[in-house]
């Protein structure tokens, strides 16, 4: 295997010691950028937005790279809850009020286009990543349900008919905890492993031609030339068009976009092998799962049967000293059967946050595009948007990107300095509206 590069984020690019890097299906020979390269689209980034650009370029015809400077989906796409939830952080509420009905009802045609997008990759391309259907959202005060109750009168008057209201005799069939008084069931939501599923992409990408060179971080990009370029510390990528998916890991590389987005840490953990009749017992659904506070709890079951549970957000994407301290009190509280159990795997990731909650995508110079800010929301996002690029790179169709692409985004209060701070102050509101059932 070639020697791994250096890098200025990721270490030597290899993956952290997480339960998705320890049970992936496919383990790659990494190729480093060397010289010079010539693309009809070069991508920066192989997480999810990178991965559905690059293939449905690729599917076009194009001759399109990538370049990464870790290893394939290292980063959000290789760590997250790996749940497949339908629409935006900002809710179509939020979006509507700040920019009108229209950009509300474009956003509610096409939210659940994302998980869409990933089951037709899963099947065409036979990607094994353990895709289960369902996704409950899960309520602890009649607040929360009050929220939910209105999501599932908004996303009905936007066409999408597909959600449950559950009480708590309900909610406790498909999740064995008196935590809740209820919740909602979205039956197009689902679950999967996060790692295999990019890996399965980038394996799909070049069954249609296409290259990825790995562990090769990007130290500039040339976006203001006609013919804009990649350049790492090794050689360089010249394109008629590249695409900006670096997303919480982008760093300074493309200094315009530096304030546009803050990473945000969250933290995860994978139980011991729980055995079937005993995460059964959990998950009888063998749904996932996500409460509905600000800073929320969200958690599934491997195909090996390990609860896997997340949760928890550190602004300025710091990671948490003591990933199992902090997390282990939610698990229990939530499970109380829990307590005590072996917890093999814990680690940090960093997502992209928009002060606004939307994810963000555009155009700087002629030819370079981009997509970030997810919001914690990726998943779907990322592979919608994935497939939005592509419509205006071809020019299939320029008509969603610029409905994206016009709406305004907005600074974080206190800049790139003070930013974390704002965000920590505004997150203990909530914390506080949660904790009292406000």
């Amino acid at each position: 295997m070639m020697s791994a590069q250096k890098t200025s984020y990721a270490g030597n690019g290899t993956y952290p010691d997480s339960y998705y890097a320890a049970s992936r299906n496919i383990v790659r020979n990494p190729k480093v950028l060397e010289g010079e390269v010539v693309a009809d689209v070069a991508v920066l980034g192989a997480g999810y937005s990178g991965l559905s650009t690059a293939i449905h370029l690729a599917e076009k015809g194009y001759k399109v790279v990538i370049v990464e400077g870790a290893n394939i989906g290292w980063g959000a796409s290789g760590r997250n809850g790996g749940q497949v939830v339908n629409g935006l952080n900002a809710s179509l509420d939020t979006i509507t009020r700040r920019y009108g009905k229209e950009a509300g009802a474009f956003v509610g045609s096409l939210i659940q286009e994302g998980g869409k997008t990933i089951r037709r990759l899963v099947s065409q391309y036979d990607i094994q990543c353990d895709l289960k259907p369902g996704n409950v959202y899960a309520a602890y005060t009649a607040a929360h349900m009050k929220e939910l109750e209105h999501k599932k009168a908004l996303w009905k008057s936007h066409g999408m008919d597909d959600h449950q209201l559950l009480d708590k005799e309900m909610i406790r069939k498909l999740v064995n905890t008196d935590a809740y008084v209820g919740g909602m069931l979205d039956t197009t939501g689902g679950h999967l492993h996060p790692l295999n599923l990019a890996l399965g992409e980038a394996a799909a990408f070049e069954s249609l031609g296409g290259v990825i060179y790995e562990q090769s971080p990007a130290v500039r990009v040339n976006h203001e030339a006609e013919k804009p370029s990649i350049i790492t510390a090794k050689g360089r990528v010249i394109a008629n068009t590249v695409v900006l998916c670096g997303n919480a890991y982008l760093g300074h590389v493309v200094p315009k976009l530096v304030s546009r987005v803050m990473p945000v840490s969250t933290q995860m953990m994978a139980t011991e092998p729980l055995g079937e009749e005993r995460a059964r017992a959990l998950i009888p659904s063998d749904m996932c799962v996500e409460d509905v506070r600000y800073i929320l709890d969200y958690f599934r079951l491997s195909a090996d049967n390990r609860l896997i549970f997340g949760g928890g957000t550190v602004y300025g994407g710091t990671d948490a000293a003591d990933v199992r301290a902090k997390l282990r009190p939610n698990l229990e509280k939530v499970f109380p059967q829990m307590k005590g159990v072996k917890i093999d795997y814990a680690w940090n990731g960093n997502f992209a946050l928009s002060f606004s909650r939307v994810p963000q995508m555009g155009r700087i110079g002629k030819n370079t595009y981009f997509a970030h800010g997810y919001s914690g929301h990726g998943v779907t996002g990322s592979h919608l948007f994935g497939k939005i690029l592509s419509e205006v790179i071809s020019g299939a169709d320029s008509s969603r990107f610029d409905q994206f692409a016009k709406l305004p985004w907005i600074p974080f209060p206190g800049g790139r300095m003070f930013r974390a701070q704002y965000s920590t102050i505004g997150s203990w509101w909530y914390q506080f509206k949660d904790a009292f059932g406000l």
